[in-house]
């Protein structure tokens, strides 16, 4: 692995050819953080995907598309007379700092949920920090993600169950409530009670350990193998996926299955 020396070396050697970038090529000049913006989020998104599947090759080269952004979000703002990459990587790590009063402070933590509450508790505290608990929520997450920081950041002030296991009365009561809502036909109420159901089942993976979004997200890829698999072999066979019976389909969707 490479020195500390080594990794500022090439972190300077990055902002050297952004800036040669910025003043050279037409693309990179007419960049600004609204023109960005988008592609950042793609970057994002291209990153967590490398994450799930694990591979360190394609995790190396997305976090280096992500840094580059970073690094071009810096310049504007260096361009702008608002901040430079200096201001931006102080400012973190002060932050750091402040929201670690168990290591730098006089608190102490035994383990990461003790962490978590610190955390929430000092971020209330800080210049230009959030002024409630659910106000660092970005409005702009993904609602599976939101519900899951929503409830965590609650969490972390006390508004929690005493054990995990009893959320699951809560699940099964929104079910029921939206089973009954269907059965009414009224659209709307259903609607309101389907995303309680969801917040409720996010709520009780949160209390076991488990990231809702990744696994939907493994589930949504797990599906899509299986369905792959089943339209190959139906092209095999020289058919159509829609002339295959029900019960063919499920045939497939079992060898899938059983492959993995």
């Amino acid at each position: 692995m490479h020195t500390k020396e080594q990794t500022l070396q090439a972190f300077s050697r990055l902002l050297d050819i952004q800036e040669e970038l910025r003043e050279k090529c037409p693309w990179d000049h007419k960049q600004t953080n609204e023109s960005l913006r988008p592609h950042t989020v793609e970057e994002a998104f291209e990153l967590c995907d490398a994450i799930l599947s694990d591979n360190p090759t394609e995790i190396q080269k997305e976090m280096g598309d992500v840094m580059e952004h970073l690094v071009f979000y810096a310049m504007i703002g260096k361009e702008q007379g608002r901040f430079d990459m200096c201001d931006v990587l102080t400012k973190e790590a002060d932050k750091l700092v402040f929201r670690h009063p168990h290591i730098y402070g006089d608190l102490s933590a035994a383990n990461s949920d003790e962490v978590s509450k610190i955390w929430e508790q000092v971020k209330q505290k800080e210049k230009d920090g959030n002024k409630t608990v659910l106000s660092g929520v970005p409005s702009s997450l993904p609602s599976l993600i939101k519900a899951y920081r929503i409830q965590d950041k609650a969490a972390n002030v006390g508004f929690d169950w005493d054990k995990p296991e009893d959320v699951w009365q809560k699940v099964f009561e929104e079910i029921n409530e939206l089973k009954k809502e269907l059965e009414k036909g009224d659209s709307e109420r259903s609607q309101q009670e389907l995303g309680d159901v969801i917040f409720s089942i996010v709520n009780a993976a949160r209390l076991y350990h488990i990231n809702p979004d990744t696994a939907l997200e493994k589930t949504n890829r797990k599906f899509i193998n299986r369905f792959t698999y089943i339209e190959q072999k139906a092209k095999q066979q020289g058919r159509n996926i829609k002339d295959l019976t029900l019960a063919e389909m499920d045939t497939l969707w079992n060898e899938a299955k059983s492959q993995e």
